[in-house]
């Protein structure tokens, strides 16, 4: 059969869109009578507006209005606490209802000009008056005495069961130590900021252009607060500039161009800047501490893993951090602590691979710690307690080919090579460190619908109201559909984005590929079915009454698979049975009975090299290798991709991701480009492999499909740590690893 495009490494669809400018983000889509919104953010973190004059702003000529909480009041989520689909438990963040201040830079008052540059100048002239309340407190460090138990925390999250007698067989084992890591906030900081169009319509319908990774979830927010039907607002979200988690909560802009759009009756758009980019959401600082017993073999005989993490004093966000440990390896005696500490910040986000990337760091860089400690080989080590269960659920893996990831990414790294010992390997007065780690994420699918359209003309339309942040979903759904309906891909067009379209989930927690392809692969099945249908009604009569299995669909053709010169197209079976077009709407739903015996993960082994100034204690890194088991890849040029952003990401988090929180005031720092560290072309290696290790499951979908945005950063941190260490000798806890931390003196060397 033709038309195999599933598994073929295919150039993005949307690429010449993107590279000459024909796509357009939601700050860029234009309509007569624009008026723009600028936000004015609190400078203080803690108390409340006591006045807020806004009549200089208003006297100039072109500014429209002024909101704030003493002008803006009736809303339908004042009254209820209204919550979206990604939010947290607690009570949701509201703009404008009231005098009270939660955060530095909450919005308190936005500009409505009638020009960007008048409503930006306008919004310098809002004076405002607070009373401040203290102490403000944002480090959790300085509060654990105040951390809680927060239960059932996000979409029903509940900490693992603990498991055996953690204390009684810790303290009998042969090898035993405790230590603690810590991370700092990191935010997101994608390329395109957020921003929201809102066209204003007759009778209060509105189509809105917003930087979202769920239109239906800004569909939602907005028709819940506004009380407005579903009828009447239109969310549109073609390309997304990056977002890694920040789109997948409404944020406050969309709330801010609305309320004027309906307020004024025209259309409004509101761009938050660089800056009001760090007042909304972030990876939330945390501080874990492991306690890890084994025997002289390397076998593991206790595990603790604890983690105190940061939330609001509004809602109770809670990740998957501890739960990582008990899951990647066997161990018999097991125990787990997971606390939250509130402080004066917003709630954090979910940021890509969420608790994973932080958890797996503490059980990884934990790991190497004790490979050193008995003298084994980091890989002997993970091999030793090697477990095909994931014993938190007490259920074995649907799919696991991690032994093929330490495998071949060991060969492909050159591994054995390794010299064990720390400051063994060098280059003159550059320090060669070598370190590796496991990565780990789930493979999750969610109900999700798609619709076919196929024209009289033989061209498909396939649609989805999901999104894609970058990821290379238009692409691979063009792939499905392609190959399923058996057309050439020039000949099918997918479309996502847009609340007008069959539901969709968020885009996020790598489930889109499974949930929306296998949609993607039902209706186009479905309108096979309808095509064979119609073939008996055409007047092709050596095609009308074979049996289906004697039949293929390829090149947008019925054919005999005997004799592929005997064909009809589509088009054709179309204008023969008096068919315009044809057209179905499908659902993919998880198989519950088959996945509720298995635990779906992906798997990863990553192998890093580090160069380590031995002087001024700068650290680059020289070569990296991912090996991914990530089930059925469906495009390995946009995978690969998806697995290379994760390692650049893996880099920034080790060594230079820190927003850095001012004590005294609440407030991030270095909320810029310039004093928020991130690779550059420099920091990133040449020699940058990533391996797809073959692998097969009917379990987590019919298709086999993974996900791969998160596994690709889970697991890359931790195994720069451990090469640093491997080079200088030196144990860091704490991210980023920066060369002030290296040349530290009071640091152990083992």
């Amino acid at each position: 059969m033709s038309n195999k495009y599933i598994g073929q490494a295919t150039r993005r669809v949307d690429g010449r869109a993107k590279v000459t400018g024909q796509a357009k983000y939601a700050a860029e889509f234009q309509t007569e009578d624009l008026a723009y919104g600028v936000v004015v953010s609190s400078t203080i973190a803690k108390g409340k507006i006591t006045a807020i004059d806004t009549s200089e702003a208003l006297a100039l000529e072109g500014v429209i209005q002024v909101f704030t909480h003493n002008n803006v009041s009736g809303l339908a989520w004042f009254d209820k606490s209204y919550k979206d689909q990604d939010s947290p438990p607690g009570s949701p963040f509201r703009p404008l209802n009231g005098p009270e201040i939660k955060f530095s830079q909450q919005p308190i008052a936005l500009v409505v000009a009638e020009t960007f540059e008048l409503a930006r100048y306008a919004a310098t002239l809002v004076k405002v008056d607070y009373e401040t309340e203290g102490p403000v407190e944002v480090e959790i460090r300085d509060h654990l005495d105040k951390a809680f138990d927060p239960g059932k925390g996000k979409q029903g999250y509940k900490k693992p069961k603990n498991r055996g007698n953690f204390a009684k067989e810790f303290a009998k084992s042969d090898v035993r130590f405790e230590t603690s890591y810590y991370h700092g906030a990191e935010h997101h900081n994608p390329m395109e900021m957020h921003a929201s169009t809102v066209i204003y319509e007759a009778d209060d319908h509105l189509t809105i252009y917003d930087k979202t990774q769920g239109v239906f979830n800004s569909q939602n927010y907005v028709t819940g607060i506004f009380g407005l039907s579903k009828k009447r607002v239109r969310i549109v979200s073609p390309f997304v500039g990056g977002a890694f988690g920040s789109g997948l909560r409404p944020q406050y802009q969309l709330f801010m161009a609305t309320l004027a759009a309906l307020e004024l009756k025209r259309s409004v758009r509101v761009t938050l800047t660089r800056q009001q980019m760090f007042s909304f959401g972030h990876r939330p600082a945390t501080l874990q501490k492991l306690s890890l017993g084994a025997s002289q073999d390397g076998t593991l005989q206790a595990l603790n893993h604890a983690a105190y993490s940061e939330t609001s004093r509004f809602e109770n966000y809670t990740e998957t951090i501890v739960d990582w440990s008990g899951a990647m390896y066997k161990c018999d005696n097991v125990s787990y602590d997971y606390k939250l500490i509130a402080g004066d910040l917003y709630t954090p986000l979910d940021m890509r691979a969420p608790g994973a990337a932080t958890g797996v760091y503490a059980i990884e860089c934990a790991m190497d710690e004790l490979a050193y400690k008995l003298r084994m080989d980091p890989v002997e080590l993970r091999l030793k307690n090697y477990t095909e269960e994931d014993a938190n659920q007490g259920k074995p893996y649907s799919s696991k080919e991690l032994k093929a990831c330490f495998q071949q990414g060991a060969e492909k790294f050159g591994w054995s090579k390794r010299t064990p010992e720390p400051r063994s390997m060098r280059d003159g007065k550059t320090l060669i460190g070598w370190g590796m780690a496991t990565g780990m994420w789930d493979a999750m699918f969610v109900p999700s619908r798609a619709k076919a359209f196929l024209s009289a003309d033989g061209k498909l339309t396939v649609s989805s109201g999901t999104s894609d942040i970058g990821t290379g979903t238009y692409t691979i759904m063009t792939q499905i559909a392609a190959e399923t309906l058996g057309m050439p891909m020039e000949q099918v067009t997918f479309k996502l984005g847009d609340s007008s379209l069959p539901l969709a989930y968020l885009e996020g927690g790598s489930a889109t590929a499974a949930s929306v392809g296998n949609a993607v692969r039902i209706t186009c099945e479905n309108i096979r079915e309808k095509l064979l249908k119609l073939l008996s009604r055409t007047s092709y009569a050596p095609l009308a009454d074979r049996p289906q299995e004697d039949l293929e669909f390829a090149d947008g053709k019925i054919r005999l698979k005997a004799d592929p010169e005997i064909c009809i197209s589509y088009s054709d079976i179309l204008k023969q049975a008096g068919e315009n077009y044809l057209e179905d709407t499908s659902t993919a739903l998880p198989n519950m009975l088959k996945q509720m015996d298995y635990a779906r993960n992906t798997h990863s082994a990553v192998f890093v090299e580090v160069r380590v100034d031995e002087d001024f204690g700068t650290v680059r890194v020289s070569r990296m290798v991912s090996a991914i088991a990530g089930g059925k890849i469906l495009n390995p040029k946009t995978a690969r991709s998806q697995i290379l952003g994760g390692m650049v990401w893996g880099i920034s988090k080790a060594l230079e991701e820190e927003s850095q929180v001012d004590s005294n005031f609440g407030r991030f720092m270095n909320h810029n480009y310039a004093e928020y560290h991130i690779p550059v072309n420099a920091d990133i290696p040449a020699e940058m492999e990533v391996i797809f290790v073959e692998e097969n499951d009917d379990v987590v979908n019919p298709m086999g499909i993974k996900g791969l945005g998160e596994i690709g950063v889970v697991g890359v941190a931790p195994a720069i740590v451990n090469a640093i260490f491997h080079a200088t000798g030196k144990r860091i806890h704490e991210l980023p690893v920066t060369l002030d931390k290296i040349i530290m003196e009071d640091l152990v060397v083992e």
